[in-house]
């Protein structure tokens, strides 16, 4: 059974940071992403990670503030979140897929998410 679960999230300052991770276990894959679902909105992409090359991508409005790395020994990927805005509060999803694509519907196992509240 696959199961991944994140930590990491809480209450920060704008200009703040956090780190949050996501233990995998259960299987193998291929990417690893984090997706974010703010209130009112749809759940999108923000970054992701190709575990063997660990090449990443990410979505034009993190780039440059947020890393997203992994440490294959420990199955577990990080999302360090820098110069965090209040625009960035979400609920923040990992989750895990065979393939390399940004898209939700290609994610077949999910977290169940922890909140990122970031104030003014």
């Amino acid at each position: 059974q696959v199961q991944l679960i994140e930590s990491g999230g809480g209450l920060v300052q704008a200009g703040g940071s956090l780190r949050l991770s996501c233990a995998a276990s259960g299987s193998t894959f291929s990417t690893m992403g984090w997706f974010r679902q703010a209130p009112g909105k749809e759940r999108e992409f923000v970054a992701r990670i190709w575990l063997t090359k660990g090449s990443t991508d990410y979505t034009a409005s993190v780039k440059g503030r947020f890393t997203i790395s992994r440490d294959n020994a420990k199955n577990t990927v990080y999302l360090q979140m820098n110069s965090l805005k209040p625009d960035d509060t979400a609920v923040y999803y990992c989750a895990a897929s065979l393939s390399s694509s940004r898209l939700i519907r290609d994610y077949s196992n999910w977290g169940e998410g922890t909140q990122v509240t970031v104030s003014s």
